[in-house]
């Protein structure tokens, strides 16, 4: 089942790499194959320097072991694979950040859905204040999961609705407490401030918090993830990354491209609209689902 959705998922990827090398024809020369396999990986949107070393590490092996040589290259860029972190005892704090339209709020709603079929109590922190209809959207997606929500009123500090969400989930002994925060802009100083200071009541409301602090980045938007994504590094203290719309387009590769980008490790990934196709990353899946059938290729 999680492998179909891998393959559902990265289809267009892959079918769109797969174009570009078995238009070579069987007699391509090997410069050829190596320089369409750099042009597909850019055209996948997996950036300059990703498609360059997996060009590297082609050239250097003989040509029957291509496909083993790119798949070992993009498993390299690509891992190594890291959980979720749970806190050793009692609750744990997850943060969700990254741009308007990325995603987050769906992104929170499935997690919660996730924790609840794990037998976890959950509290979700509606810390976008300035959106009542975030607010909204996140209320439908914890009625779903079972989950309570904090909200908070119009405009409220967003780092006292996550320190009030954490007290509340400290009180009922819940088991995840999920902060849901305003999509804001990569180059907003103001704004990107306060997600340090969000971070910093969650530490203050429990030790050790937030456990993790999740980069919810729109991999349908190809490069324009890796601005974003940078823009977010230094304001809060980032321990993962969640690329969301992969089966949007043909631009699967994007998640190289961050992950080459921030040295984060890439935590979960979004492989379609249903609940469960929020996926934990796993690098294995990820470059096989991606990889071209490389017997349709000549001349390697």
């Amino acid at each position: 089942m999680i492998w179909d959705r891998w393959r559902k998922g990265l289809e267009r990827t892959r079918n769109a790499l797969g174009s570009r090398l078995r238009g070579l024809g069987r007699g391509a020369e090997r410069e050829e194959v190596l320089d369409a396999v750099e042009e597909a990986l850019l055209l996948a949107d997996c950036g300059l320097k990703v498609a360059a070393d997996v060009r590297r590490a082609l050239e250097r092996r003989a040509p029957e072991d291509m496909p083993q040589a790119f798949a070992e290259a993009m498993m390299r860029i690509a891992g190594p694979q890291e959980p979720l972190r749970w806190a050793e005892d009692g609750l744990t704090v997850w943060l969700l950040v990254g741009v308007n339209g990325a995603g987050k709020t769906t992104t929170a709603g499935k997690l919660a859905m996730m924790a609840k079929a794990m037998g976890k109590s959950v509290v979700i922190a509606a810390a976008d204040t300035y959106r009542a209809a975030a607010t909204a959207q996140i209320a439908v997606w914890a009625e779903r999961a079972g989950a309570e929500i904090v909200r908070g009123a119009e405009r409220q500090d967003p780092a006292s609705v996550a320190y009030q969400a954490i007290e509340r989930g400290k009180a009922k002994g819940a088991g995840l407490v999920l902060v849901d925060t305003a999509g804001r802009l990569h180059n907003r100083q103001g704004l990107l401030d306060e997600l340090g200071k969000i971070a910093r009541a969650t530490a203050r409301a429990l030790p050790g918090a937030p456990h993790e602090v999740l980069l919810v980045v729109d991999g349908a938007t190809g490069q324009n993830a890796v601005a974003q994504a940078q823009g977010f590094m230094g304001a809060a203290p980032l321990t993962g990354i969640c690329v969301t719309k992969l089966d949007g387009a043909a631009k699967g590769g994007s998640l190289l491209a961050v992950r080459e980008a921030l040295s984060l490790p890439v935590k979960l990934v979004g492989l379609g609209e249903g609940i469960e196709d929020l996926v934990v990353f796993s690098p294995e899946e990820y470059v096989q689902a991606m990889a071209p059938n490389w017997a349709e290729i000549g001349g390697r």
